[in-house]
């Protein structure tokens, strides 16, 4: 870094950033008092009423063995999922008629608005996630949907992501 800076540091100043700076939250003491969906554990390690964020919310998702949500969407918000442990599986579609699967390492994006439900696709390990939403607050508005009976199956398919039964 180049250029000149004073290096004066003021008392008011040092106070500030250090309770208006840097959060450590432990994660052993996220708050579970956040909007559920039936299925899940959702907790909140940041968001607005913890630490002031006012463009972000991130926290854990837990879902047992074999069990899954209830259909829902998170209004204006973008989602993010990180599979921390286990396998996720993942329908959405104005009648969940589509499905596409995740593992540990593994991100999904959610849209605005799009209808979703997250499934525990192991039978015997818990799915562990963490969560992050475009927005302070977290919205989750539970929907009244009836599944098709069979999904299809959507691959991530792109220029650099090709398509299982392409040849190289």
């Amino acid at each position: 870094m180049s250029g000149s800076h004073d290096h004066t540091h003021h008392h008011r100043d040092d106070e500030r950033w250090k309770h208006d700076g840097v959060r450590v939250i432990p994660g052993n003491q996220l708050d579970p008092n956040v909007p559920s969906t039936a299925g899940m554990d959702r907790k909140a390690a940041i968001n607005f009423a913890r630490v002031g964020a006012q463009k972000l919310w991130a926290g854990t998702v837990s879902i047992k063995p074999d069990a899954k949500t209830g259909a829902h969407h998170h209004g204006h918000l973008e989602s993010i999922i990180y599979v921390v442990k286990g396998k996720a599986r993942m329908r959405w579609g104005e009648r969940l008629q589509f499905t596409a699967e995740a593992g540990p390492g593994d991100f999904i994006f959610v849209p605005p608005y799009v209808p979703h439900q997250e499934i525990n696709a192991s039978r015997d390990e818990v799915l562990e996630c963490v969560l992050v939403r475009s927005d302070g607050e977290a919205v989750a508005i539970n929907l009244d949907i009836e599944p098709v009976e069979k999904p299809e199956t959507v691959l991530w398919v792109d220029p650099v992501h090709r398509h299982p039964d392409e040849t190289r």
